[in-house]
This record gives C-alpha cells, sequence and structure tokens, in this order.
C-alpha cells in the first residue's frame, strides 16, 4: 500500500498518483483511494462529480464496505473511490471517531483482489493524510524542482518518522520522486543536486519533466499514459512505475 503525500499543494502528487496508478495497471490490479476533498484524482480518471454519491467520506465516517464504494474506471485493471462531496467535512467528523486515526487501515483490512493500492492524499497533514499514512506500508513524496522544496520535503520525513514511531511501526519513505522539471532552468538542475545530496538513493533516477500533454490529460478523465502515451510526460511516468517495481523486488 502506497501513500503519495506531500503538505505542499501544486506539486504533481495527484498527476503522479493517478499516472502511476495507469502505468502499473498495465500489468498488475490497481486500486487508487482519493483521500483529497478536491477530487482531482477522480477527475482524472474520468468520474463525474455528479456521480459521486459514495466514496471515501461513506468508507471512512460512515464505515460502507469497500466493495460498495470501489469502482472501475476506464482503464483496464484499475478500480478507484472517488472522494465524494461530503469528504469535504469527512475531516471534521473524524475527530469525534474512536480510533480516528486508523479509519482507513481497518476499512482496508483484509483486502484482496488488488496488487497495489495508491492513497492519493490531500495537500495537508490533517487526519486524512494521517489516515494514509497509518495504512500504508510507504510514502513516495511527489518534489517540484523550485526554490522551497527540501523545506517541504524535510517536514514530510519528519511526519513519517513521527508516525512510524507511535503508530505504524511499518511506514518507510518509498522515494523522492522530482516533478515539473524543466532542464531548461538552472534553478532545477540546483534543485536536483540539493535534494540528491540529502537523501542519496531515496531520490528516483526516472524525472517527470513539464509537459503540456501531462496537463491537458486531466480534462479529458484520462491519465496522460492513456491519453498521449507517445509524450515525455506519459514516458516519464512509465518509467518511474518500472522503476517503482524494480525498487520493490530487490
Amino acid at each position: 500500500m502506497l501513500a503519495l503525500a506531500n503538505q505542499k499543494g501544486g506539486v504533481g502528487k495527484t498527476t503522479t498518483a493517478v499516472n502511476l496508478a495507469a502505468a502499473l495497471a498495465a500489468r498488475y490490479k490497481i486500486l487508487l483511494i482519493d483521500l483529497d476533498p478536491q477530487g482531482n484524482a477522480s477527475t482524472g480518471l474520468g468520474v463525474n462529480r455528479a456521480t459521486r454519491r459514495t466514496g471515501t467520506y461513506a468508507m471512512l465516517v460512515e464505515g460502507r464496505p469497500l466493495a460498495e464504494v470501489a469502482r472501475p474506471t476506464p482503464i483496464p485493471n484499475l478500480s478507484i473511490v472517488p472522494a465524494d462531496p461530503d469528504l469535504a467535512g469527512g475531516e471534521l467528523e473524524l475527530v469525534d471517531l474512536e480510533g480516528r486515526e486508523h479509519r482507513l487501515r481497518r476499512a482496508l483490512e483484509g483486502v484482496n483482489g488488488y496488487d497495489w493500492v495508491i492513497l492519493d492524499c490531500p495537500p495537508s497533514l490533517g487526519l486524512l493524510t494521517l489516515n494514509a499514512l497509518v495504512a500504508a506500508h510507504s510514502v513516495l513524496v511527489p518534489l517540484q524542482a523550485e526554490f522551497y522544496a527540501l523545506e517541504g520535503v524535510s517536514q514530510i520525513t519528519q511526519t513519517i518518522e513521527r508516525v512510524r514511531r507511535a503508530l505504524n511501526p511499518r511506514l518507510a519513505l518509498e522515494g523522492i520522486a522530482l516533478t515539473m522539471f524543466d532542464r531548461r532552468n538552472n534553478l532545477s538542475e540546483a534543485v536536483e543536486s540539493d535534494v540528491r545530496q540529502h537523501f542519496g538513493a531515496k531520490v528516483f533516477d526516472t524525472i517527470i519533466p513539464r509537459n503540456v500533454r501531462v496537463s491537458e490529460a486531466p480534462s479529458h478523465g484520462l491519465p496522460v499514459t492513456i491519453y498521449d502515451i507517445r509524450s515525455p510526460g506519459a514516458q516519464a511516468y512509465i518509467a518511474l512505475a518500472a522503476e517503482l517495481l524494480r525498487r520493490n523486488r530487490a
């Protein structure tokens, strides 16, 4: 179970979750759980807002079973638990629930039929993200190659360590993936150098470039790996999925 988390917004987290899930679905059965009240992962996989009657909120707060809230997507082998409309208030309602940090882990206990479960977290460190970190085996941190990058990644890695000590001893940092990378920009190269110096082998070799096709794909309800598989962005996400699989076989 892999969580994608970064408390900083606009770093390509949801884009990475959707496209990584789609790339892995070429070979494996994948479940993507949209924990972000904005619901962008659901939109990016063609789930119309008008049809999101039951989803993550129903599972976490109302205790609906996974089988009731998961649904297929247009991508073979890829299912999603969408962000239903009530999820925006779910953070507040979770506060008063028993075992509030463990709701997602309990909902997914004994889940079978999927090779990978991918959790798309909101851009904050509230109870929805905490539920993901308590349920997950590892965390992938998408990191935009920009000035404040290291500050943001140090915060999420500290959070991972606190959760590991207090709530989920198995939780590990899967790795850091550089996103929105522009090789024409000296700052991108400088950020890459700094991140690799600080985190070494935890930084994926694969870098996700800035690519207009990646930006266009969600408006069509498709991952870029389906929208335009030949584009540099699609090829980078396919390479990232392959690198993730190699790391997990090692």
